[in-house]
């Protein structure tokens, strides 16, 4: 009688192991989507930065709000100098679903705007995946 299959004690042993090199690299998967997220929202913040700039070259101003890059606002001084849309898709939300911070004037940066998002936990302030990604400061800069 020559029956083939594993022992409870050999499938205990995959298991193990696999368990081992999954408490090894998974930390280091989730670490890096964490930063992959910080480098996306920075992205899209500097994409918004070059279409605040093209605004301004057109309005003599920055827009009050986010939504005057994809319509023109009605309270232009010269609505005719408007050229837009400035991004070709609806503003999208940050990597963690949360919408960006746009200030004007803003509060660091008194004669532009501050772009800012909060991060994975959407509050201000924070460290690691939390860490605020703003418009004035690299990725890997402290922020405020």
């Amino acid at each position: 009688m020559n029956k083939k299959g594993f022992t409870l004690i050999e499938l205990m042993v995959v298991v193990l192991i696999i368990s081992i090199i999954a408490a090894l690299v998974g930390p280091t998967i989730f670490r890096k989507i964490g930063k992959s997220k910080q480098v996306a929202a920075q992205a899209q913040i500097e994409m918004f930065g070059m279409a605040l700039d093209s605004y301004r070259l057109d309005n003599d101003d920055y827009p009050s709000e986010l939504a005057a890059l994809q319509e023109k606002p009605t309270n232009l001084i010269n609505p005719e100098k408007w050229d837009g849309p400035y991004l070709k898709k609806e503003t999208p939300n940050d990597p963690w679903g949360n919408p960006y911070v746009y200030i004007c004037p803003g509060k660091v940066n008194l004669t532009s705007y501050d772009l800012l998002s909060y991060g994975a936990d959407g509050k201000e302030g924070g460290e690691n995946d939390a860490k605020d990604i703003v418009s004035w400061k690299g990725l890997g800069k402290s922020v405020m």
